[in-house]
């Protein structure tokens, strides 16, 4: 049975360069799209939130008219009732029995006042509600045409991307596998420590890439040897040389262009 090789160090940081560079370009992907998911989805609470508010606009409404409608009957109720009270005060007995109905008649008079005041409050309530509304639909329309604008940018984006995104997770996943569990350990942890998610950065200009950190001659040297991983000491990013990094930037870009 034929020995396994042993994965070198150079190979080894290669296959991290390389899963940095799909991760950089999964990154690049979601910026893209920004706050854009969450801008919708607040979007679209404020539209329910707007729905519901003139669902209970209208069922108050409903609510005012049915008032209306119970106070008009109430006012038919008693003009006949003070019609019945007035015919009943030609055929009474005594002054006792007269002044009886006068007081239900009076009494009625009073109650249809009232009514009419009810009625008058009440459409002027509706005229409130209706303004209240318009100013709602107004405001509505307008959310709705945002909404419907930032969700057009939005699938634009994800039908753009959505493609290459699942493509790279799973070209991620694949380059995890072929890493020793501890240096993708490593690799994310640093990778969540740091702003742009750069955990393997090459040596430019004689700095940790992003840094302006000088790093020594000698540490240069083992750098470009790839004989061992070496981190810098400021940020605690895996370092590569510029020409590995050169010729892996020229292979993985390969491969992106095919996922679009």
């Amino acid at each position: 049975m034929a020995k396994k090789t042993e994965t070198t160090v150079e190979e080894k940081l290669r296959a991290l360069f390389d899963l940095q560079l799909i991760d950089s370009r999964i990154d690049e992907i979601r910026n893209v799209r920004g706050e854009l998911p969450l801008e919708v989805e607040d979007l679209e609470d404020e539209v329910a939130g707007m729905n519901t508010r003139m669902e209970k606009l209208k069922s108050d409404l409903e609510v005012i008219e049915t008032s209306i409608k119970d106070k008009k009957n109430l006012i038919e109720e008693a003009k006949s009732l003070i019609k019945k009270y007035t015919a009943q005060q030609d055929n009474v007995r005594n002054n006792r029995e007269y002044n009886s109905l006068s007081k239900e008649i009076e009494f009625q008079e009073l109650e249809i006042q009232l009514a009419e005041k009810h009625i008058k409050e009440f459409k002027a309530q509706i005229e409130q509600k209706n303004v209240v509304i318009d100013e709602t639909k107004e405001r509505l329309k307008a959310r709705q045409d945002h909404l419907k604008h930032k969700q057009g940018e939005l699938n634009e984006i994800l039908s753009e991307t959505e493609k290459e995104e699942k493509s790279l997770l799973k070209e991620s996943e694949k380059y995890e596998k072929n890493i020793e569990e501890r240096l993708v350990k490593a690799y994310k942890r640093i990778r969540s420590n740091v702003k742009n998610g750069l955990a393997v950065v090459q040596v430019e200009r004689g700095a940790s890439g992003g840094s302006f950190f000088t790093i020594p001659p000698q540490v240069q040297m083992e750098i470009a040897s790839r004989k061992k991983i070496i981190t810098d000491e400021h940020s605690g990013r895996i370092l590569v040389d510029p020409e590995l990094a050169t010729e892996e930037r020229e292979k993985m870009g390969k491969i992106f262009a095919k996922m679009k």
